[in-house]
């Protein structure tokens, strides 16, 4: 409902009990995609490409002639952007996002995290149940149905980090432990943004067990039947700036509406204030 104080014009919700208010202007978490020019880029995916359509004497470009401006844009959600996904990821059956995801507005608690050295994998790093748990600190993660994670250190060349040429060099990008994962599931958290590129290993085999493991999904399994958490999302590669404060948040959820697993989208965060 909207507050009718003195104050500026802004909405009051509730969560856990405690009134909040929420500010009209947020923080856009999303990367901005740059078609041909500089942009994130993970497991081999080709670079985010556009091309003015040509049709006859007709070109679409403004700068060669044309009249106006209409290109073919190419990209793969998955590698080159911000996405959001959903469960048909994974399974045989083509689930869309665009149907499952329906939370538009979540209560969200933006964290930071460094990432720590993995035991059995030299090189790797992954935020750990340890780690994760001390990045919350006295927070009670049951009170929102969206985690937002940013890990550290932070800084802008996430913007167009080559993820693959890292890999090349044995750097890894950091992912989840499954015990991390399983303690997320575990305290209802439905709505995951995370500023990595996978929230597995980038070279896991196929098993994707942290994505099964925040679906609800057997391990192996491609049958959206097994599907537990048919309206969990999960949205990768967000870059929060440094300047946005960890806390409490509305998240708005934008996603492109493609009828496909996984769509652009534009994750943004509305600050909150006790009311």
């Amino acid at each position: 409902m909207r507050d009718s104080s003195a104050a500026a014009s802004m909405l009051a919700i509730e969560i856990a009990g405690r009134r909040w208010r929420v500010a009209a202007r947020g923080h856009d978490i999303s990367i901005p995609l740059h078609f041909n020019e500089a942009q994130p880029t993970f497991f081999g995916a080709p670079a985010a490409s556009a091309e003015a359509i040509t049709a006859g004497s007709f070109v679409g470009d403004v700068r060669h002639g044309g009249s106006c401006n209409c290109s073919v844009h190419t990209l793969t959600p998955h590698c080159n952007g911000t996405h959001t996904e959903c469960a048909g990821h994974i399974t045989r059956e083509r689930l869309s996002v665009r149907d499952l995801a329906i939370r538009h507005f979540s209560a969200a608690l933006l964290i930071s995290i460094t990432p720590e050295p993995a035991s059995d994998l030299p090189g790797d790093r992954i935020i750990s149940l340890a780690a994760l748990q001390a990045a919350l600190g006295g927070a009670a993660l049951s009170d929102y149905p969206a985690l937002v994670v940013r890990t550290l250190p932070n800084d802008s060349s996430k913007l167009t980090r080559n993820y693959d040429a890292e890999g090349d060099k044995g750097a890894l990008p950091p992912y989840f432990s499954l015990d991390a994962m399983r303690h997320i599931v575990e305290q209802g958290v439905d709505t995951l943004v995370v500023d990595l590129p996978s929230i597995d290993r980038a070279q896991d085999g196929g098993k994707l067990a942290a994505h099964r493991i925040f679906w609800g999904m057997p391990a192996g399994s491609t049958a959206a039947e097994t599907v537990t958490r048919r309206h969990a999302t999960i949205t990768e590669m967000a870059f929060i700036d440094s300047d946005v404060a960890n806390g409490a948040y509305l998240l708005n959820l934008q996603v492109a509406p493609f009828m496909i697993d996984a769509a652009p989208s534009r994750p943004i965060l509305l600050p909150l204030s006790p009311a």
